[in-house]
């Protein structure tokens, strides 16, 4: 609320609180704010940043006016980058992926892709970038970059070469094209629990947060602080150290047994989250229709959630009977209840995991 008040007295208030500050931004689909807290405890010191995930204007315009820090990373939602790029003017710009989100809510990732290549071919930011997804490399076009392999397989966005549309090739998990748009040779990559680094460098983290993921939103943060002389050992310690992002990754409490709370949005972000489940580990899925969920449950359909077929899953949430029927028809057995707490009683012992859409995490964090 109160960016929205400086931004209604002040139209120009994000470039007048940006100036003569070294600014980081960040936005992709998914990961923007555990790669945003990454890159903030990699650099270490004061750091102005929106911890909160307030990722539009009103929100960057805010944490920039609680913070008099020279160093700003900014988490920026994907369709504000040419807005908030526009106005400050940053030293680093980290384009982590692109994928669908919900339809009603967020733009075909084509569009966001070609707003990303018109902001980035007038400025002249540095680009911090994801080699392994075709619609970032097309966005970032010839310029000069710092390419990013995080290891990460979501291809269902990539079928089709975002500059040409004729099918990508794909071989060695590398993808080209016949018009010549390629995938760039990488500068950092991840493989297993290690960064390979500039000039033949090499990173273990043994990190807090757990998944494959974040080892690869991890290469990112690593990459940013080498970009800005920041020894790589000492920002790996220092992101390891990150056990909770604003909830995410952290517990609550649901009819007596402790649940730890992950955030899953859309298809890319639940097919790396599938993946952290153990064996033993009970599930409750809650998906609701709050704006910032997105209205259309189609995506559900895209999700693997073949991954849980014959397990025991809870189904949440104002969606719990879209949630109900996409998991029996993928196998699994799902018990349907609208009270967290009831439904957390009624499943199998276990530790307890709760993925959930933003207003379902933000009101079973207490939060709304």
């Amino acid at each position: 609320m109160t960016g929205r008040m400086i931004q209604r007295i002040a139209p120009d208030a994000l470039a007048q609180l940006s100036a003569g500050r070294s600014t980081v931004l960040v936005s992709g689909t998914n990961g923007k704010s555990t790669t945003t807290a990454m890159i903030v405890a990699a650099l270490g010191g004061a750091v102005a940043t929106n911890t909160t995930g307030a990722n539009m204007p009103g929100g960057v315009i805010e944490a920039y006016s609680r913070s008099r820090a020279r160093v700003a990373v900014m988490e920026v939602d994907e369709l504000y980058v040419p807005a908030i790029g526009a106005s400050t003017l940053p030293e680093i710009f980290v384009a982590l992926n692109l994928s669908r989100d919900q339809m009603d809510r967020m733009h075909e990732v084509g569009s966001v892709a070609r707003r990303w290549s018109g902001y980035l071919d007038g400025s002249e930011v540095h680009v911090i970038a994801n080699a392994t997804d075709p619609n970032i490399v097309a966005a970032v076009g010839t310029r000069s970059a710092t390419w990013v392999d995080p290891g990460w397989a979501w291809r269902q966005d990539s079928v089709v070469c975002p500059r040409c549309t004729e099918v990508l090739m794909w071989e060695s998990a590398r993808w080209s094209c016949v018009c010549g748009l390629r995938q760039p040779v990488a500068d950092y990559t991840v493989e297993g629990d290690v960064v390979h680094t500039l000039h033949g460098g090499s990173l273990r983290l043994e990190l807090s947060l757990p998944g494959a993921v974040n080892l690869g939103n991890a290469a990112f943060a690593i990459a940013v602080a080498q970009r800005r002389g920041v020894d790589s050992d000492l920002a790996a310690r220092r992101i390891s150290a990150i056990d909770d992002v604003e909830g995410r990754y952290g517990t609550i409490q649901v009819g007596g047994r402790t649940a730890r709370t992950l955030l899953a949005k859309n298809p890319a972000g639940w097919a790396s989250l599938l993946p952290m489940l153990a064996d033993d580990d009970v599930l409750i899925v809650s998906i609701n229709a709050d704006e910032v969920d997105g209205l259309d449950t189609s995506w559900l359909w895209d999700v693997p959630f073949e991954e849980l077929a014959g397990r025991t899953v809870g189904a949440h949430g104002v969606h719990r009977s879209d949630v109900a029927l996409r998991l029996e028809v993928a196998g699994a057995l799902p018990v349907v209840d609208a009270d967290i707490h009831r439904l957390a009683g009624r499943l199998p012992q276990g530790p307890c995991v709760i993925a959930a859409t933003y207003g379902s995490f933000e009101t079973l964090r207490g939060r709304r």
